[in-house]
């Protein structure tokens, strides 16, 4: 900023009386006789304070104002308004917390209503779910995977910012406001795509069927059942020579677009979830990823349905179908399970109705165990050969993975999840789809 020097603003014509004095020589009229030379000189000292009277009184009033004005004093800095701390959180953090309070609104309003959950999840929610799962589809690999694997770095980085360049510039309050932004929009994502489904009326209403508490008795018949339509499938199955888990005989591209084509008549029959096609994603790491016990998940933050494919053949179609099942709009465990058996059912594929029946079986076997161990031995001598040996041969590819550290993390985990969502089992509510398969078969007698 160039400075203002006092006296060299833009010259006028000074007056001769102010120039002589500038000059340091005091103006007469000519036609006045000088003083005799014997009058005694005024001391140094005041002549130049008459002097300074003199040039001050011939300056221009603006330049004497100027010089004048005494400097301003600081002011008291002004306290900030509400209006002035909620413009200075960054736009995007304003959003999301808009998002945050509709989102919180709608969750609260599915507590209350039912019928207002259940158009909610199969109208609107539904959309968003699709959406994600074709921006993610094109992807080859699992974004969801990809994100978790990044997470411990990326919290790092975080945490690294915030100590090392937030507080040193006094931004740390701006950068938790961010931050807790971001927070409540991974809530917004979960009650917009899925957290409402838990609200839903149940599927035995919406299929019309008579859940109940069930008896061994019903566990028995009900698997006898489905025991039946296993054995008329299974001369359609690939076994090893050597004996072991059945062969799927398709690759996993085929496998997805024979699940997308089961759900079709679920969709059209049922009316419990919409219409759609979608890619599933393979875990890379399924190997580590099996001593957590965990064959699928689907994200909802990436609305894709991820599958171990660790696990033995004839579990992946029905895992995928369960995952797929949650990707449609099915939150607790159980209804995902039952719905997944009736999209697995509906195959016009032989190894997939296999998979159907051959998983639901063995959710009845469990239970009748658990139950009536009389009963449970009376059932294995009248389940076909090869139908016992897929079971023993998943026994077998389980057991180095049955205890582990991250096992029971994750379980410990996924129980606790389940329950905070409402469902009151935890992980049993996976087993809790034998109550509706007695049911489906108890309506159909």
């Amino acid at each position: 900023m160039d400075e203002k020097i006092i006296g060299q603003e833009p010259a006028e014509e000074m007056p001769e009386a102010y120039a002589a004095v500038t000059a340091g020589v005091e103006a007469e009229p000519a036609d006045v006789e000088t003083e005799p030379a014997d009058i005694e000189a005024e001391p140094a000292g005041q002549n130049a304070a008459a002097d300074a009277e003199r040039i001050d009184a011939a300056r221009p009033e603006t330049v004497r104002d100027e010089a004048e004005e005494p400097e301003a004093e600081d002011e008291p800095p002004k306290k900030r308004t509400i209006k002035d701390r909620i413009k200075s959180i960054p736009v995007v953090s304003r959003v999301f917390f808009c998002i945050f309070f509709a989102a919180l609104a709608i969750h609260l309003v599915s507590f209350a209503s039912e019928g207002f959950a259940d158009f909610f999840n199969l109208n609107v929610s539904s959309f968003f779910r699709m959406a994600l799962s074709k921006l993610t589809g094109w992807l080859p690999f699992s974004l969801a995977e990809t994100a978790v694997i990044a997470l411990p770095a990326v919290l790092v980085v975080i945490f690294i910012y915030f100590f090392a360049v937030a507080m040193k510039k006094d931004r740390a309050g701006r950068f938790v406001i961010v931050m807790l932004s971001m927070v409540t929009m991974l809530y917004s994502v979960f009650v917009i795509t899925f957290g409402v489904g838990y609200q839903n009326s149940s599927l035995d209403k919406k299929l019309g069927l008579e859940r109940k508490p069930v008896s061994a008795q019903e566990l028995y018949d009900t698997a006898i059942i489905v025991g039946n339509e296993v054995t008329e499938l299974i001369d359609k199955v690939d076994f090893p020579k050597e004996g072991g888990s059945s062969i799927m005989p398709y690759d996993l591209g085929e496998m997805n677009d024979k699940l997308n084509d089961a759900y079709v008549p679920v969709a059209e029959k049922y009316g419990i979830v919409p219409r759609l096609r979608s890619r599933l994603k393979y875990i890379a790491l399924s190997g580590p990823m099996t001593y957590t016990h965990i064959s699928g998940v689907f994200c909802y933050y990436t609305g894709e349905a991820n599958i171990n494919l660790n696990f033995p053949d004839y579990t992946i179609p029905y895992t995928a179908a369960h995952e797929m099942a949650h990707q449609r709009g099915i939150a607790p465990e159980d209804e995902a399970n039952f719905v997944a058996f009736l999209a697995c059912v509906e195959s016009d594929d032989p190894y997939i109705r296999y998979c159907g029946y051959q998983n639901m079986l063995e959710y009845l076997m469990n239970a009748l165990y658990s139950a009536d161990r009389d009963l449970y031995s009376k059932l294995c001598a009248e389940i076909h050969p090869d139908s016992m040996m897929e079971m023993r041969a998943y026994n077998a590819f389980f057991e180095p993975y049955r205890s582990s550290a991250a096992s029971a993390v994750s379980s410990a985990v996924n129980d606790t999840y389940l329950k905070v969502l409402g469902e009151s089992e935890g992980e049993k509510s996976y087993g809790l789809v034998v109550d509706l398969a007695v049911a489906y078969y108890r309506g159909a007698e």
